[in-house]
């Protein structure tokens, strides 16, 4: 299950120095629900090495406009609190993992 990414938790996760993956939602999305399953595949799978995070744009303002999050789904992938890929839109599980292991 992937971890929740909060406005007050966000200076941790930008802190870690591993692969982080963050997926940004909405409940009323239904892309998002489509790929929230994978995503939580995904974290349990990568967990111990890959950190991936699920935020709710409706509740976490900062953290959208930080990353500049405008179309939902988004997935960031940040290294040493860096970005270093963006998606847009759905995905497979197979197209998620590549992009993790890519960007590894």
């Amino acid at each position: 299950m992937a971890k929740q990414l909060t406005d007050s938790n966000l200076d941790e996760v930008m802190s870690s120095s591993r692969l982080t993956v963050i997926d940004f939602w909405a409940e009323w999305c239904g892309p998002c629900k489509r790929i929230s399953p994978i995503v939580d595949e995904l974290a349990s799978e990568y967990e111990g090495d890959v950190d991936i995070y699920k935020c709710d744009v409706d509740e976490n303002s900062d953290v959208c406009d930080k990353f500049g999050i405008r179309n939902i789904p988004t997935l960031i992938f940040l290294k040493n609190g860096e970005v270093v890929s963006r998606h847009v839109g759905t995905a497979t599980k197979s197209q998620l993992a590549e992009m993790i292991e890519n960007n590894k």
